[in-house]
């Protein structure tokens, strides 16, 4: 079986209206397909008929007037940005993206409002989720600019979506030669199961300090419907780690 790690790359990501993926609209994106012997790269600007809150634009450079002005129908470009993920999928392509189930979510949640069926995914690789559970331990920011940086690769125009599908590529890449224990894994399986347990761990954590934990998910790569967030509902199963090599 060939793994995860030799498939080609579908890089993926969103810039969006803000940080709730379960009500954030798409602003712009790009899938960018990376292999051995081929790179091409789309950006979608949308207009996402909502104003861009000022804290978004601020992060992503794109204001509501220019979305108006500049932007593709927001539902056509959805359906032209979904169908470029499908296909990716269709060709066996790992589809990358950093901390996957925001930008996910936002698809599978936006197409819900759209009429469209419930987001169906193939392999996904997650390099937020991948490095936090090989470099538990690390302290530090867990951002993509954080982590670029961490494994010496670089990362400019931060937040503009094509520079952080690529660096999300390169970074999934240098994370399967970093560990190569990661290579042979079942990684849909394992990234669930320590996103879950991760999530749990911050539930007890907020549950102890007497903070709220509604809104904390432990699904992933797509979230669901609301659920509980009690340490017994932020599910998944707990499995032997791939434990880092010393370094």
């Amino acid at each position: 079986m060939t793994s995860w790690s030799d498939r080609p790359i579908c890089a993926f990501d969103l810039e969006t209206t803000g940080p709730d993926p379960t009500d954030a609209r798409i602003v712009s994106a790009c899938i960018a397909v990376v292999d051995a012997h081929h790179f091409e790269s789309r950006t979608w600007l949308l207009d996402p008929e909502v104003p861009i809150p000022q804290g978004a634009s601020d992060v992503h450079g794109i204001s509501t007037e220019y979305a108006r002005a500049h932007g593709q129908d927001y539902a056509t470009g959805y359906r032209e940005i979904r169908d470029a993920l499908y296909d990716a999928w269709t060709r066996d392509h790992a589809v990358v993206a950093f901390n996957a189930s925001y930008d996910l979510t936002v698809m599978h949640t936006e197409g819900l409002r759209l009429g469209l069926p419930e987001l169906v995914h193939g392999i996904v690789v997650d390099p937020y989720v991948i490095d936090r559970e090989m470099d538990r331990y690390r302290k530090g920011r867990r951002t993509l600019g954080a982590v670029c940086e961490h494994y010496g690769i670089a990362l400019e125009d931060a937040h503009e979506a094509e520079a952080d599908a690529l660096a999300a590529a390169h970074l999934a890449r240098t994370l399967a030669q970093e560990y190569p224990n990661l290579r042979a894994l079942d990684i849909m399986t394992h990234q669930a199961d320590w996103h879950a347990e991760r999530q749990r761990d911050f539930v007890d954590y907020l549950v102890r300090q007497g903070r709220d934990a509604s809104d904390v998910n432990g699904e992933w790569p797509i979230r669901g419907l609301p659920r509980s967030a009690s340490p017994d509902r932020v599910t998944g199963r707990r499995r032997a780690r791939a434990r880092a090599p010393a370094r």
